[in-house]
């Protein structure tokens, strides 16, 4: 019997989200790890944004589109 969750709900996971979750974080630890050893804040928020943000976003599309966001704001926002 599985155990039981908080409302009773136990959330599905995708392959595909599953795999973007790895591949973002993967990337974000780069981030994180570039930005640590620039003294960058950038960098360093948004790699530690790319690692946690897929747990809480359970749509494909969504994960994709915000990874992508968070990817490119290091490079579009200078702090």
């Amino acid at each position: 019997m599985p155990p039981a969750r908080a409302g009773g709900r136990i959330p599905h996971l995708r392959m595909d989200t599953l795999v973007a979750s790895i591949f973002l974080g993967i990337i974000g630890s780069g981030y994180f790890m570039y930005g640590k050893k620039a003294h960058s804040p950038m960098p360093l928020v948004c790699g530690v944004l790319l690692c946690v943000f897929p747990y809480f976003i359970e749509s494909f599309a969504w994960t994709l589109v915000i990874g992508a966001a968070l990817m490119a704001a290091p490079f579009a926002i200078t702090l």
